[in-house]
């Protein structure tokens, strides 16, 4: 039994069946079988944000079929839906996503591509935000993928076209209302959002 992380070769490739079998504290990431340690405990200007988009999910998502979910939650993303946990090998913890399609919920989280996933860059997480995320999620279907930047106040929005690659929109500001365009009708007053 796996107790510590120092107990790893984090140079080695792992899949979920490993990480089902770890026992320790930190709080890990698998992307393409590499671990990323994820931050400690978020800072509190990443909480609030996290606070308020929760309460916009709320709103929304209650007369909605859509599901959503908050770090932390289990999201194996995998080539083809229902692949055994040997063969998975990206299990990331968004800090919020919207699943539709309830047949991609069990027990244990999400198999497959969320529907949105946002994620709240902490600093020291940005390259995993930006690149290494940015790519499974594309890879795996993601339909909408936000990265909220609190530093530069502004949210990224990418959707996925036809040909199943992201395309990046117009950056949000501080000062607008800003909308999901797979879920139009919901809106999020970023003033709010980055307001201190």
């Amino acid at each position: 039994m796996v107790t510590s992380l120092d107990q790893l070769d984090l140079s080695k490739q792992y899949s979920y069946a490993d990480y089902l079998k770890w026992k320790f504290e930190e709080r890990v990431e698998l992307i393409k079988g590499r671990i990323f340690k994820m931050s400690p405990a978020p800072a509190r200007k990443h909480q609030t944000i996290s606070r308020y988009f929760i309460s916009q999910m709320v709103k929304y998502f209650d007369e909605h079929p859509c599901e959503w979910y908050h770090a932390p939650f289990d999201v194996r993303l995998t080539r083809k839906s229902g692949s055994a946990d040997k063969q998975v090998h990206t299990v990331v913890q968004p800090d919020l996503c919207v699943i539709c399609d309830k047949s991609k919920l069990d027990n244990r989280g999400c198999v497959g591509a969320p529907d949105l996933i946002i994620e709240i860059l902490s600093p020291g997480n940005s390259k995993k935000e930006m690149k290494d995320k940015f790519e499974v999620y594309e890879e795996a279907g993601v339909r909408e993928y936000w990265i909220v930047q609190s530093t530069d106040k502004n949210v990224l929005v990418y959707t996925l076209n036809e040909q199943g690659i992201f395309i990046g929109h117009r950056p949000f500001i501080e000062d607008e209302i800003m909308h999901s365009f797979i879920f139009p009708e919901l809106k999020i007053n970023l003033s709010e959002v980055f307001k201190d």
